[in-house]
């Protein structure tokens, strides 16, 4: 059969189920596992609506773009085991962001320039309406010390073989790449993952940034080019900062100082502002600032709102890394991608056959203060919307918890407001923790009892709460304002073996800037998908991400419940909670 024939086939069946359904460091080296045939496994905690491959590792998110109907991802994949290694560039294609169909690899290791990997890299949409991929390409390795690899790293580029065809299957690499080779003053070890380009009209030049490090100064290096081909290192970086280390996946662009509506890469002027972010190899956490770009100087300066180093504004103060974002010429908005690694054992992921999901794609622009950004899940999730529970008006008592029933919560979409009337019980908040909420979070844990909270959510719980993670806010009190905790516990997540006793079950936290004593409720949104809890607060001003492996609050064995462990009453204004459908996911891969 014709592909794009089996495509739109495709579509039509997938349109059909909807609408009848009323819809951590990832370069570690395991050579003898790289290329283990593994079986699918069909897990309990298999995840049903969260892009991945059905087998093989996958990490960082590459090139997303919207073409002639179509939207395209890219990402860092081994289509030869559950680990990292033997790394190409994936590629699935959807109408909707929501329902996938996977195609071949589009850019895998073949020549000179990328002999020993297609690393992480970007999509432009040139002024033709061409479509460009910029990649990292590894061109050699150290691996003498096997704790402390060296992969040498260039840039290079691909274009479609078609342009006709909207799938983009096929791509050509130029035999002139590197279009960025290794140049003076640049560490050829910590040199990768170039930005989208813009483009200004008034030089008539491309630019783009790549992330890299001298000594621990994260920089982000800034090139310049009239064709696409030929770049030029300009003698300043766009900018840097010290003590930062390898600056990974870096993306820059511009958001709107007022309304929710996204701009193009290479939209400036009046009325923009820029966003730089950059992922932390050193950390393995992610940062963005906010701030103004000079085109005529070609710098960039953070407002300094916000810390301009790993204590500053997240898009994720989860589990969330080398994140990419897009702008989406068809609905104007700017899309967020961001990789979830496991959190068990690398035997549990050989296990079970797959390790890593993207977490659902993100609507992205300015808060009307200027001083971060909001997020908030695409629409188009809401299509996977079934069955519907609602709670209003019920009050939670200190020590209390009630259950939410009458749907399957292992694979949801919840939304709840809290008015939190009085503060007075508020416990005074330590400013040793004003830049470490994750340390805060982990001592001031979901069972510790407090004045106002901790109050939220217990999901992918069991009826007697032996295992339970628990999404929550908690209220301080400061010299001038009040403090608000967000936090995801996991502790009590999982009694399995592997996990249960000192493995990876961070706490994960963040602040949330609101003020309660302007409008005393508080929202929360959690996204539930058997191992991934997706948490918004407040609207999307605080977003937290994590992984847990129940083995008992699984499938129809999944409760939801509204808890208060603090020391005064707690209302529930309103709870609407759905069951999500599972949508096509990878079909063909």
């Amino acid at each position: 059969m014709n592909f794009q024939l089996r495509v739109c086939l495709t579509w039509m069946v997938a349109c059909m189920f909807l609408h009848s359904s009323l819809v951590q460091g990832s370069h570690v080296l395991h050579h003898n596992l790289q290329t283990v045939p593994v079986p699918i496994s069909n897990v309990p905690t298999t995840q049903g609506y969260h892009f991945r491959p059905p087998m093989h590792w996958i990490n960082d998110p590459n090139g997303p773009l919207y073409y002639k109907g179509y939207y395209h991802l890219f990402y860092q994949y081994n289509p030869k085991g559950a680990v990292w290694g033997n790394i190409v560039w994936a590629h699935s294609v959807s109408k909707d962001l929501i329902n996938w169909i996977a195609l071949k690899p589009a850019i895998e290791p073949s020549k000179p320039f990328d002999q020993y990997g297609c690393w992480s890299g970007s999509a432009t949409i040139l002024l033709d309406g061409t479509p460009a991929i910029l990649y990292t390409g590894i061109i050699a390795k150290n691996d003498t010390d096997p704790k402390n690899i060296l992969w040498t790293q260039v840039q290079n580029v691909a274009y479609p073989k078609n342009l006709s065809d909207p799938f983009l299957e096929e791509w050509d690499k130029p035999d002139y790449n590197p279009v960025i080779p290794i140049g003076p003053g640049v560490n050829g070890t910590a040199f990768r993952d170039p930005t989208t380009a813009w483009y200004s009209p008034e030089d008539k030049h491309w630019r783009l940034v790549v992330g890299s490090k001298w000594d621990l100064k994260g920089q982000a290096l800034l090139y310049r080019s009239k064709d696409f081909k030929k770049w030029i290192k300009a003698r300043h970086t766009l900018h840097a900062t010290r003590g930062t280390g390898m600056w990974e996946c870096p993306d820059f662009f511009p958001v709107s100082v007022k309304g929710l509506l996204g701009l193009d890469t290479s939209v400036k002027g009046k009325g923009v502002k820029h966003v730089l972010k950059v992922s932390l190899d050193l950390d393995r956490y992610e940062y963005y600032t906010i701030g103004t770009y000079d085109i005529t100087r070609d710098r960039y300066t953070p407002d300094g709102t916000s810390k301009d180093n790993k204590h500053g504004l997240r898009y994720d103060y989860g589990n969330f890394y080398a994140s990419k974002t897009f702008y989406d010429p068809e609905k104007k908005r700017r899309i967020l991608w961001g990789w979830a690694n496991e959190t068990d054992t690398t035997d549990e992921d050989v296990a079970k056959s797959w390790a890593g999901v993207q977490l659902i794609p993100r609507t992205v622009w300015l808060d009307p203060s200027g001083k971060q950004l909001l997020q908030w899940p695409v629409e188009e999730l809401n299509y996977l919307r079934g069955k519907q529970v609602s709670v209003t008006s019920k009050t939670v008592k200190p020590g209390d918890h009630l259950e939410v029933g009458g749907i399957q919560t292992a694979q949801a979409d919840v939304e709840v407001t809290f008015d939190v009337s009085s503060l007075s019980n508020a416990e005074p908040f330590d400013p040793e923790y004003m830049y470490d909420a994750q340390a805060f979070c982990k001592i001031k844990g979901a069972d510790v009892k407090g004045g106002v909270g901790p109050f939220g959510l217990y999901v992918l719980a069991t009826s007697d709460l032996q295992e339970k993670t628990a999404v929550f806010f908690r209220v301080f009190n400061s010299e001038d304002k009040h403090v608000v905790l967000m936090c995801n516990d996991p502790t009590q997540s999982t009694l399995a073996p592997s996990l249960a006793e000192s493995k990876y079950k961070p706490t994960f936290a963040g602040y949330v800037d609101v003020d309660l004593t302007k409008s005393s409720s508080i929202s929360l949104k959690t996204l539930l998908d058997h191992s991934v809890v997706e948490s918004f607060g407040a609207g999307g001003k605080t977003v937290i991400s994590s992984r847990v492996y129940p083995t008992l609050a699984q499938g129809d064995n999944a409760r939801l419940f509204i808890f208060n462990n603090g020391a005064a009453d707690i209302k529930v204004t309103k709870l609407d909670a759905w069951e999500l459908k599972k949508p096509l996911m990878n079909i063909g891969a």
